[in-house]
């Protein structure tokens, strides 16, 4: 079937993305697909709606209109009376390109995507989707630039195209006489992982068959595909803020407690401490529990550092003492950091303790924070008894006196050992699947 553009069934119009086209916008572009060009504008407010005051995300919208002389006939502007048609295709916009943003590192603002079609051949939402994710990412672009944003809140890729059934032959990227004339039109909207976010689809000469949904399907994959890469050429240095490799600080300069935190996420974070982070402040630590003090630390790193922040409290609590040294483990004898004195004072207050009721427990409490202030808090535990000698020469703090199931003391384990079953390591495991999320 000859195409009106000589086109092959499977071949996308001719594209182009020119960014930076309206020098007053906070992002913007014009695309051109075929005979249909749209600008897209994107605008930042610093605020956002009543319905997320106070909840620490952003927002994203969009509106979409056609110019008067869009479609060669005149059409009217819209008034007080919006055209049905532009609002639900800035629904569809909106509801596309939030799927691109992870909201909790917008911070508290909004974006609006403003699509204007200057001429209409067939596509207008799809191109509008495609060009307003570009207008997006270099309005993003230009907020980390202002020092507003410290990474990137684009988690995905998003574009969209048309596809569709046109005299029995499954087309991609339909023009105005083509969808005109099409038996079976379909739109598609998809990120960078060939997932779906959108698909409408309609028989509207005739049903069609789910063999045809099949080459319909393939057909939108390969338009999506080609379009992603015309986006981040047109992006050029900016498409790094597409999905970045998020940053996360260890609220501590313990190389050791660093190293072991990235080997477990592997290369899904990029892990620093705080000093890399730029952060030197004293944190006083002065909550009631494990997880508040965990809390309060990942917060203020957080807070500072505009990434995410990862902070940790840990100490040994035994039964016969009501949960004692507790949060005060560091600093049991009065000052901080004496192991003998801290070790010496607990021996002496579970003097009269015998062997059956000495059971005991280190803890750990791991407390993630957003930058946005959004913290998830877990607890690593790991069991043990308190010996009435100390027993092996290795580790630190109470290690010589806790021994564990195995029947050796923390201090007898190598540091292998000791890592593979401790308490940092089962709260770790707790926290990796709020780690694999960012």
């Amino acid at each position: 079937m000859p195409r009106p553009d000589n086109r092959k069934p499977s071949e996308l119009r001719p594209c182009e993305i020119i960014p930076d086209f309206v020098s007053t916008a906070d992002g913007s572009c014009l695309i051109r697909c075929g005979g249909t060009r749209v600008i897209c504008t994107a605008s930042v407010e610093e605020t956002v709606p009543p319905f997320l005051k106070g909840k620490n995300l952003g927002w994203l919208t969009a509106e979409y209109a056609m110019l008067p002389a869009s479609t060669g006939r005149r059409k009217q502007r819209d008034g007080l009376k919006k055209d049905g048609r532009g609002v639900e295709i800035s629904r569809l916009i909106g509801r596309a390109l939030r799927q691109a943003v992870d909201r909790r590192f917008l911070g508290e603002r909004t974006v609006t995507i403003d699509c204007d079609v200057l001429e209409a051949d067939g596509g207008t939402r799809t191109a509008s989707i495609t060009g307003g994710f570009v207008a997006l990412v270099c309005a993003v672009d230009k907020l980390i630039r202002q020092g507003k944003l410290k990474e990137s809140p684009i988690a995905h890729q998003i574009a969209a195209v048309s596809a569709g059934i046109v005299d029995d032959t499954p087309c991609l990227d339909l023009c105005y006489l083509e969808d005109s004339a099409a038996q079976t039109d379909m739109n598609f909207v998809m990120d960078e992982t060939g997932a779906f976010i959108e698909l409408q689809g309609t028989g509207e000469g005739r049903a069609f068959t789910r063999g045809e949904l099949s080459q319909i399907l393939v057909l939108g994959e390969k338009g999506i595909d080609e379009l992603q890469e015309i986006q981040r050429q047109a992006l050029g240095s900016r498409a790094r803020h597409i999905a970045p490799k998020r940053t996360l600080v260890i609220a501590s300069n313990n190389e050791h407690k660093i190293r072991e935190i990235s080997d477990m996420v592997e290369d899904r974070l990029n892990v620093i401490s705080m000093k890399e982070a730029g952060f030197t402040d004293d944190i006083d630590e002065n909550g009631d529990t494990f997880e508040e003090n965990a809390a309060i630390k990942a917060r203020a790193v957080a807070a500072a550092t505009g990434y995410c922040a990862l902070g940790d409290d840990s100490g040994l609590s035994v039964d016969a003492l009501d949960g004692a040294p507790g949060v005060h483990s560091a600093r049991y004898c009065g000052h901080h950091g004496d192991d003998k004195a801290n070790n010496d004072l607990l021996i002496a207050n579970m003097a009269d303790i015998p062997a059956e009721d000495r059971t005991a427990e280190f803890v750990c409490a791991m407390a993630l924070s957003l930058p946005n202030g959004d913290v998830k808090t877990v607890r690593g535990t790991c069991p043990g008894v308190i010996t009435f000698t100390p027993r092996g020469e290795g580790g630190f703090g109470y290690d010589p006196y806790f021994e564990y199931l195995s029947g050796e003391t923390f201090a007898e384990m190598n540091q292998e050992e000791k890592n593979r079953i401790s308490h940092r390591a089962h709260a770790m495991q707790l926290m990796l699947p709020y780690l694999e999320e960012l």
